[in-house]
């Protein structure tokens, strides 16, 4: 899970009082954050990938206020005062093929209360926790902070040739060329290609064409380092896409609204932002049923009850007929169903051992037969020498990119590439398992018995579950026979036998691949991998894959051994 370190001295002025670290565990229980224990005058904190906004104090002591009897509800997104021209974010087409999206918003602090020392380094640890996460390393999107006394609108976002570019980075003293600057950056090593397309790279330049920062390695000095005393910040995320980037900068707005700072939007002309429209940091609004939560929670919640709840959660309730219409915050974009309130509303009802009820029965549990028959089918791969795999349901999108089309269930706005997909087959977690192996000796020999979604337009959620045998064989002598031959042997010794029909399988080789079929019901599948695929892999050596769908085959065991 993503980890931080923050000031524990931050938290306990944000909450009123310090917290003892036995009472942060048992806070944190009832949350999706987890205490790692102290470090010195700070706090090491774990959070699920889904609420980054944990992982700042700000953040955390807005989840921990109601618990310790303090603030509640949804935090108030003030509109920051704005003299002058409408500030602006133009966008060049020269970006398009680079990083095209691109969003902004200027905060402004208190009257009393400007920039200190401890909330801009709050900023820039979070800016770079979520550089790491939400960002995929900045390949997905990344954050600028800019003092806006010290430049210019409108900010134009384009690209120039590289040796046009003249700038003081952040963390130097002199003038560099963006040639020299890329040579010998280190993060012009790690970020550079991100920003830059032949001959030309990014800039983000001011009305009167001063570098703000060269996106998304690093900003300039002057112009793009904001400093103790700043009364008003531009932050700005570019990226592959619209969403992205907005989320980027609802995520890092957290930091300041919660210290009582206002927003003022940015408006964006040109590129795919000003196409889509749309506030950039701004409540959204989802509904939520009581027989939603109700079913889900497994109890019955009356309408106070509810929204009393919300209100812990720092969401903003307001009853309607048989629910809520809930106001969200841009910190949050992991809420995007009535599932995901209803689950925040768990959590802040909390959870206690007591919750879990046995009921009443008058045998003993015991394992149900379908159960008893997947493990039987693992047990005889284990039995020829295959090594068991547990892998997640989620794939990467590089893997499924190589069996497309793969009608892999696409994940909307994953969190990283790695799990961009729901997979309807074992076949791309068994070529990541085979990838993170190849420089373990051949043959190689692998199996999960497992889950996979497949599309379902007619099922309430889209997709329905079903459980496959994947089995994966790689070595200078295996083909598409042994894969042929290993499923007529799990399915003889379940008393079956199936017919083979050729078929063409993304990934495999042409004439080289065949679905099985019993009773008429399509129950396995088996293929040759092709070398394109194993190629990108960086496998060596031949592999063949065969697929068993046991939700298939077991009411066809089932219906022969009642026979």
């Amino acid at each position: 899970m993503p980890r931080a370190t923050i000031p524990r001295a931050r938290l306990a002025k944000a909450l009123g009082r310090d917290l003892p670290d036995a009472e942060l565990r048992d806070l944190l229980w009832s949350t999706k954050a987890e205490f790692d224990g102290p470090e010195g005058g700070s706090l090491v904190l774990e959070a699920t990938a889904d609420r980054l906004d944990l992982l700042t104090e700000s953040g955390l002591a807005l989840a921990l206020a109601p618990k310790v009897g303090g603030a509640h509800g949804l935090v108030p997104i003030r509109s920051a005062p704005w003299s002058g021209p409408a500030p602006q974010l133009l966008v060049d087409p020269s970006v398009a093929g680079v990083r095209p999206a691109i969003a902004g918003a200027i905060v402004a602090a208190p009257e009393s209360r400007p920039l200190d020392a401890g909330l801009l380094d709050e900023a820039i640890r979070f800016q770079e926790l979520l550089h790491a996460t939400y960002g995929a390393q900045r390949k997905r999107a990344s954050i600028g902070i800019y003092p806006t006394d010290r430049f210019q609108f409108p900010v134009r976002y384009t690209t120039r040739p590289v040796d046009d570019v003249r700038f003081v980075p952040l963390d130097g003293t002199v003038e560099v060329g963006g040639r020299a600057f890329l040579a010998a950056h280190p993060l012009a090593a790690r970020y550079g290609s991100l920003g830059v397309a032949g001959e030309r790279m990014l800039v983000l330049l001011d009305r009167d064409d001063q570098i703000l920062s060269v996106p998304p390695i690093l900003n300039s000095r002057g112009a793009g380092e904001a400093r103790p005393g700043d009364r008003s910040l531009l932050l700005e995320s570019t990226g592959a896409t619209v969403a992205r980037v907005r989320e980027m900068i609802g995520l890092l707005s957290l930091v300041f609204v919660a210290n009582g700072w206002s927003v003022a939007p940015v408006e964006t002309v040109g590129g795919p932002a000003d196409r889509e429209g749309g506030a950039v940091v701004a409540t959204r609004r989802l509904e939520l049923p009581l027989a939603t939560l109700d079913a889900l929670a497994g109890r019955t919640f009356t309408t106070p009850e509810a929204e009393h709840l919300l209100a812990q959660s720092r969401l903003g309730a307001h009853p309607i007929p048989g629910g809520f219409t809930v106001e969200v915050p841009p910190w949050r974009p992991d809420l995007l169903t009535a599932v995901d309130l209803a689950e925040d509303v768990v959590l802040a009802r909390g959870l206690r051992a007591e919750d879990g009820v046995v009921p009443p029965s008058p045998t003993r549990g015991r394992r149900r037969t379908e159960s008893v028959f997947r493990r039987e089918v693992a047990d005889l791969l284990l039995g020829l020498g295959y090594a068991e795999l547990y892998t997640p349901v989620l794939v990467g999108a590089e893997v499924d990119a190589l069996l497309a089309p793969s009608g892999a269930i696409r994940v909307a706005n994953p969190v990283s590439d790695l799990y961009s997909h729901v997979r309807n087959r074992l076949l791309p977690s068994l070529l990541t398992s085979l990838a993170h192996n190849v420089r373990h000796a051949y043959p190689q020999r692998m199996y999960e018995v497992g889950p996979v979604i497949v599309a379902d337009p007619g099922s309430e959620t889209g997709g329905r579950t079903l459980v496959r045998a994947g089995i994966l064989l790689a070595g200078e002598r295996f083909g598409f026979a042994d894969g042929a031959a290993l499923l007529d042997y799990l399915t003889g010794a379940m008393g079956a036998v199936g017919v083979r029909e050729p078929l063409e399988i993304p990934g495999t080789i042409r004439g080289r691949a065949a679905r099985l079929r019993l009773a008429g019901e399509s129950i396995g599948e088996v293929g040759e991998l092709h070398p394109s695929v194993l190629t990108e892999l960086r496998v060596p050596v031949p592999a063949v894959w065969a697929e068993l769908d046991l939700s298939a085959l077991w009411p066809l065991v089932r219906r022969a051994e009642a026979a």
